[in-house]
């Protein structure tokens, strides 16, 4: 069976979103985030045969994700000192229950299309590792068909060289890559107000977004 992971945080003020702050204030930032969140699940629940789970932190937020997750996800939390570890370490863990292709979300794009998703999926039977790039370097999605902890070694992680470093690293272990399209995620001023303007646009077809519409409906933005 294939798994799909999300990649969260608890929406605590002051530790998510934190370069909206300003000009949002920190409860309005996690606020939007708790709004991403709700959306990328409502996403992966809409998505047939695969297994479903959030990766969560901090440890201690265990009873806040059970309250939000739906029937037929799976929770844990992740471990590891940095981002490379806690992704390494979370595909290790879905590897080891079985799953026969294992892809990992981030929870920032909210208004990413599922079909970007679907096609990481399907991809995978024809290469070993699937990479969701994003706009500012790093990446939205990975996906592999085995369990390669190395490919997450080395990468200098919150730059604009995730993505391309881990290409290279993939590249390195002789492993086979497919690109899907560029995305953005949502971590600026300018990319929210990039993500309003696409959610108002009369020709966007987000049905999936209405925990982040609801979120943006209570911000002021200049």
């Amino acid at each position: 069976m294939n798994s799909i992971v999300i990649m969260a945080k608890a929406p605590v003020p002051n530790e998510v979103k934190t370069r909206l702050t300003p000009p949002l204030r920190p409860e309005e930032a996690s606020r939007l985030y708790h709004g991403f969140l709700l959306d990328k699940i409502e996403q992966i629940k809409n998505i047939n045969e695969v297994r479903r789970f959030v990766a969560y932190t901090p440890g201690e937020a265990e009873a806040f994700f059970r309250n939000i997750i739906p029937p037929g996800f799976s929770l844990f939390s992740q471990v590891g000192t940095d981002l490379g570890e806690r992704l390494a370490n979370v595909s290790g863990k879905l590897f080891a229950q079985g799953a026969e292709k294992v892809l990992i979300l981030d929870s920032d794009t909210p208004n990413l299309p599922t079909d970007y998703i679907r096609d990481g999926i399907s991809r995978l039977d024809e290469v070993d590792v699937v990479l969701g790039p994003c706009e500012d370097g790093g990446y939205y999605l990975i996906g592999m068909r085995k369990f390669v902890p190395e490919i997450f070694n080395g990468i200098p992680w919150s730059t604009s060289e995730v993505a391309e470093s881990t290409i290279r690293k993939a590249q390195a272990l002789d492993l086979t890559v497919s690109l899907l399209p560029e995305w953005y995620d949502v971590d600026t001023v300018m990319d929210l107000k990039r993500l309003i303007s696409d959610l108002d646009s009369p020709s966007w077809n987000c049905y999936f977004c209405r925990n982040t519409f609801t979120a943006i409906s209570f911000l002021k933005l200049e």
